[in-house]
């Protein structure tokens, strides 16, 4: 019986065949083996091999295996022996006759067997096939699908049921959907599975809940159908349970939704409402009618202009078949009856629109900005009386700056004429006392310091006045080739100074050329002059990029400062170095912070003492936005 669990069809053709070969050759060796070769039965192994091959090969198989039979057996079984010649041939003729017909009813025979078997296999292919479908579809299901006993038991659960429930499918068998069902749900699951079995119905459909294991309340829609045997007795109920707890808890949200919004339009004072294009009707949601002045839910457009003004009546019938022929909303305000208090409100509509785009429904919601209005009106009069304010305080301001403009002027005018007389009768002195003892001549030379450093001081004042004033040209700045160029000007001037550069390049900004020009010439001297006591002096030009801001930024080993006192730095005539130090007068960077700001940036410095400083400030970019 192993011969048929596989088809024939299912082996390759040379092995088919070479089986069949080598069957009858062991057939026809066994035959010769057995008995004489003129001895009766002469096929009778040759036959079996037939059969045989054909069970292996198939009827191709066991066809070749007759042929060959045939002539095997007369070359070696009828006389004369070992040749194809016979003595007798009306023997031999119906010898072979009978061997060929019974060998292909025997192959017609195998060959319908073998067609029934592959039919018996495919069936059960096929079967085995839709078996496993069905199980699929029954594990899988979205929904989840039990098999229910006439009493309720629960017979076959899937997966989906199971997780719907929480509980396991060995569980649940031990178990009647009476257990799993909410108490006040299951009188009505019942009148219903009692009308199905009494023939009234063949299914019903309800909503019910279900406690899950854990406890909670699962809502789900259940659909029921009764099956029957053959004999039309009812067998069993087939029941489909789909969860249906997020649409319960939409509807849910659904009616709070419309109850907060019934508290709104009362708090808002706002009124949603529908129209009927066609019939001019309007009607609001609720009660709210009231809070337009209407006594009426329902009303024709005729009740709403009788709530306005009567000057707003016709704009508003304008505006209203403007929206209604265009393809947006209606958006609008109007003011209400002056029978009563004044009354502003707010219209906001949208249209529901044919395939023509004709308007045939709106839906929109009115609103009471009384209160917004005045409010509106308030800062309109507040903000012009503000406008009015500023205006004159610019005035002002201008005026002042003016004559603080031209005070300064006249001040440091002034102050260099005296201080030119000093330095010159200090400078006569010395040159017409040639007898003068050291420490007179000591008295002298302090009053011509003294003299000449004030004099620095006016320029130090003028210059950070002139830098706070005046227009701006902006344009693209190379920074990289300012500061190349003025430290390249610095070496030159000091050539007894020993100090190493780095400018990083492709610095761009977008200034003032002469601002910049300025700004770099302060930081630069500033670094080149703190790194004096460096023992290998560095500078470094660069810039930094955090997000969409680039910051440029000037750093050196120098005698650097102490952050605590930072602040100082950006005031004017206020130095954190002693005079003997380093000379200067405590302006230079107060002019590069205002030269920054001019500019919208801001200038920050970092440092340590005895190991550098950082000055880094914000310029804008070319191609920024």
């Amino acid at each position: 019986m192993r011969l048929l669990d596989r088809e024939p069809r299912h082996r390759p053709l040379w092995v088919r065949l070479g089986f069949a070969i080598a069957v009858t050759f062991f057939a026809l060796w066994l035959r010769i083996q057995i008995s004489a070769p003129e001895s009766g039965a002469r096929f009778a192994t040759l036959t079996l091999a037939t059969v045989v091959s054909a069970l292996f090969g198939g009827v191709w198989a066991g066809l070749l295996s007759t042929l060959l039979g045939m002539t095997l057996a007369n070359f070696f079984m009828i006389a004369p022996f070992g040749q194809m010649a016979v003595k007798n041939p009306t023997e031999a003729f119906w010898l072979n006759v009978t061997y060929l017909v019974t060998q292909l009813m025997i192959l017609g025979a195998i060959w319908v067997m073998q067609q029934r078997s592959q039919r018996l296999s495919e069936l059960t292919r096929q079967l085995g096939e839709s078996q496993r479908k069905f199980q699929n579809t029954f594990e899988h299901a979205a929904a989840g699908i039990s098999h229910v006993g006439l009493q309720g038991q629960l017979l076959d659960i899937n997966q989906t049921f199971c997780q719907l429930v929480g509980y396991s499918e060995d569980e649940l068998r031990a178990m009647s959907f009476q257990d799993i069902t909410h108490p006040d749900d299951i009188g009505p699951d019942m009148r219903l599975l009692a009308e199905t079995l009494a023939g009234k119905r063949n299914q019903y459909s309800l909503e019910k809940r279900y406690i899950h294991k854990d406890g909670h309340t699962i809502w789900a829609q259940l659909t029921v159908a009764l099956m029957r045997r053959p004999d039309g007795e009812p067998d069993h109920f087939i029941s489909v349970v789909q969860d249906i707890s997020n649409v319960k808890a939409t509807e849910e949200a659904l009616r709070t939704s419309d109850r907060l919004m019934r508290q709104a339009q009362d708090v808002a004072k706002f009124v949603t409402w529908e129209a009927d294009i066609v019939a001019r009707r309007f009607r609001t949601l609720g009660t709210a009618n009231s809070a337009l002045g209407l006594t009426e839910s329902e009303f024709g457009i005729e009740q709403i202009l009788g709530a306005a003004h009567p000057e707003e009546h016709e704009r508003l019938e304008q505006e209203w078949v403007a929206a209604i022929k265009g393809k947006g909303g209606y958006h609008g305000t109007y003011k209400g009856s002056p029978d009563s208090p004044v009354r502003w409100f707010q219209v906001s509509a949208q249209f529901d629109r044919d395939a023509e785009g004709h308007a045939y429904r709106a839906y929109g919601i009115t609103q009471d900005i009384s209160t917004r209005r005045d409010a509106e009106l308030e800062i309109q009069r507040l903000t012009a009386s503000l406008e009015q304010r500023i205006k004159e305080r610019t005035r002002e301001l201008k005026g002042a700056y003016a004559e603080l403009e031209s005070y300064s002027y006249a001040v440091a005018h002034d102050l260099r004429s005296p201080l030119r007389i000093i330095n010159g009768f200090a400078q006569a002195l010395e040159d017409e006392n040639t007898s003068l003892s050291p420490e007179s001549l000591a008295h002298i030379q302090r009053i011509k310091s003294s003299s000449q450093k004030m004099g620095l001081l006016i320029d130090g004042l003028l210059k950070l006045s002139q830098f706070a004033r005046g227009d701006m040209v902006r344009q693209p700045v190379d920074i990289s080739a300012i500061a190349s160029r003025q430290l390249e000007e610095l070496a030159q001037d000091h050539p007894q100074r020993q100090v190493a550069w780095e400018v990083e390049p492709d610095l761009h900004a977008l200034a003032d050329p002469s601002l910049i020009e300025a700004l770099l010439q302060n930081l630069l001297h500033n670094a080149w002059k703190y790194t004096a006591q460096a023992d290998s002096a560095r500078i470094r030009i660069f810039k930094e990029i955090e997000g969409a801001q680039t910051r440029f930024c000037i750093s050196d080993n120098g005698a650097g400062f102490d952050m605590k006192r930072a602040e100082k730095l950006f005031q004017p005539f206020q130095r954190l170095h002693m005079p003997h130090e380093f000379d200067g007068l405590g302006v230079g960077l107060a002019t590069a912070r205002r030269i920054v700001q001019r500019h919208g940036g801001d200038l920050r410095g970092f440092g340590e003492p005895g190991k550098g400083a950082c000055f880094c400030f914000d310029l804008p970019v070319p191609g920024a936005h």
